[in-house]
């Protein structure tokens, strides 16, 4: 064949090609290997450092179930405890099961209808007739493109929708383990703290029956019994409370349930992260930012997707092959068009520019927001970090060195032990407000992590919505 004659032949074969390719790409559509997970498997790498995965059978659950025996072996640390809570949270693991359905819906978009066929027979006195059809929905082939992108972006918001389930669920995670170390913390001090009042109720007592104690100075001694035996009972709950917050989210129960946590907080950083170009790093990296600009841009997909089918509700194409037993073969073909006539899809149209514009709004209004959380988180990051020092540095010192003075007092016989009992009673607040700002710096520091990829709970679980630590009676 010469090249001339071989033009036309190829420009056929390209056109032919062209028409074919959407059924070509909806033949070609299949599930994904992994789920959908690879992005959240990448976020959890980039921000967490454990890997996820989603269980579907015995065998996964077994071994998750070793892994957190493992970690649980030994006391808890933030890390260890995010891990569990990624392994083990059923109410995570229920969410990427969403993948799975996002991406069944993503296949079934980009999969045309099964063709129709139907056959028919029927009688005439003697006469007979086979009618055969065969049908095809062609308004889902024209829409096959755009069905295909809006569903494609609808898999993506859902993939981001669940990677910001996961860092949330990583974030309280590290708040309530904050919370539950604090608050061992505090129940241990307060423990002593009584055991310190109970002794000096009972000599108290003592030196009244000898007549060297006042009833009112006794009074006063067990009035301070009384109020520390009630704080240790009110930190103790709060030791439980926090304890349970946080077995909820590791999703453990029973034997799990006793799990062992370190002694004490974790020491402060030397400095902290000076970071003056957080709110551009929050934007450029936010999940739920980029989630609503998916959105916004998946309903204006739609929009068009509306605007081109609502003349063309219903077409269906169909071919047609009937025999008869005294006539010949009746072939031809069929075409099915919905007429306009009292619905031209005005309202549809109108229902989807209206949801466009709403999208559109909600996602400035999530950038506005993302912009003021992640400022509120650094402020309240930084000022938590100079109180937790200023504790650290000064008011805890000042108050032992106090102490060591009236131990010296007391040894020299300057002081008596009522004094020296008296002297111990300032420092419980010290000593327990400087727990707390301790524990609200690194509760401020997950809120900050949190801020920069995804909305943080601000407020959630920080002294405001916590029992305060015992102080002292006054």
């Amino acid at each position: 064949m010469s090249p001339i004659t071989s033009y036309p032949t190829l420009r056929r074969l390209r056109t032919v090609a062209f028409a074919f390719s959407p059924l070509l790409l909806a033949g070609c559509a299949t599930l994904s290997a992994d789920g959908g997970m690879q992005p959240i498997q990448a976020t959890a790498k980039q921000y967490l450092g454990p890997n996820v995965d989603v269980l579907k059978t015995n065998a996964d659950q077994d071994r998750v179930a070793t892994r957190v025996v493992e970690l649980l072996a030994q006391p808890l640390s933030a890390d260890s405890a995010v891990q569990i809570a990624l392994l083990n949270n059923r109410g995570l693991q229920a969410s990427f099961q969403e993948l799975g359905i996002a991406d069944a819906e993503l296949v079934q978009a980009s999969r045309l209808p099964n063709p129709g066929f139907s056959f028919g027979k029927l009688r005439q006195g003697g006469g007979r007739e086979i009618d055969r059809t065969f049908s095809f929905n062609l308004a889902h082939l024209i829409a096959l493109p755009l069905t295909r992108q809006l569903e494609s972006r609808r898999f993506a918001a859902t993939q981001r929708a669940v990677s910001l389930e996961m860092l949330s669920l990583a974030a309280q995670t590290r708040k309530a383990f904050y919370a539950a170390v604090a608050a061992e913390q505090t129940a241990r001090y307060m423990r002593d703290v009584r055991a310190t009042a109970d002794a000096g109720a009972e000599l108290a007592k003592r030196l009244t029956l000898a007549g060297n104690f006042s009833k009112l100075q006794q009074a006063r001694e067990h009035g301070f019994f009384a109020e520390t035996a009630l704080n240790y009972a009110r930190a103790e709950q709060n030791r439980l409370g926090s304890r349970e917050r946080l077995i909820r989210l590791l999703g453990l129960w029973g034997a799990q349930t006793q799990f062992s946590l370190p002694d004490r907080l974790p020491d402060l950083p030397a400095e902290p992260q000076d970071q003056p170009d957080v709110e551009s790093v929050a934007m450029a990296q936010r999940l739920d930012v980029q989630a609503a600009r998916l959105q916004a841009e998946a309903t204006a997909k739609n929009l068009g997707l509306t605007k081109v089918t609502r003349l063309i509700n219903v077409l269906e194409f169909g071919y047609q092959r009937n025999t008869f037993n005294e006539a010949p073969r009746e072939t031809g073909y069929e075409v099915s068009v919905e007429i306009p006539l009292f619905d031209w899809g005005t309202a549809r149209v109108a229902r989807s520019e209206a949801v466009y514009m709403q999208s559109v709004h909600r996602a400035a209004q999530v950038a506005v927001e993302a912009r003021s959380e992640v400022r509120e988180a650094y402020v309240g990051y930084r000022s938590s970090y100079d109180i937790a020092r200023h504790y650290r540095d000064d008011i805890v010192p000042t108050a032992k060195r106090v102490s060591e003075e009236n131990v010296l007092r007391y040894n020299g016989m300057f002081i008596s032990a009522f004094e020296l009992l008296a002297d111990a009673r300032a420092q419980i607040s010290a000593v327990n407000a400087a727990i707390e700002a301790q524990r609200d710096f690194w509760m401020a520091k997950a809120d900050l992590d949190m801020a920069l990829v995804g909305k943080p709970s601000l407020g959630s679980g920080t002294a405001a919505e916590m029992p305060a630590a015992a102080g002292p009676a006054h």
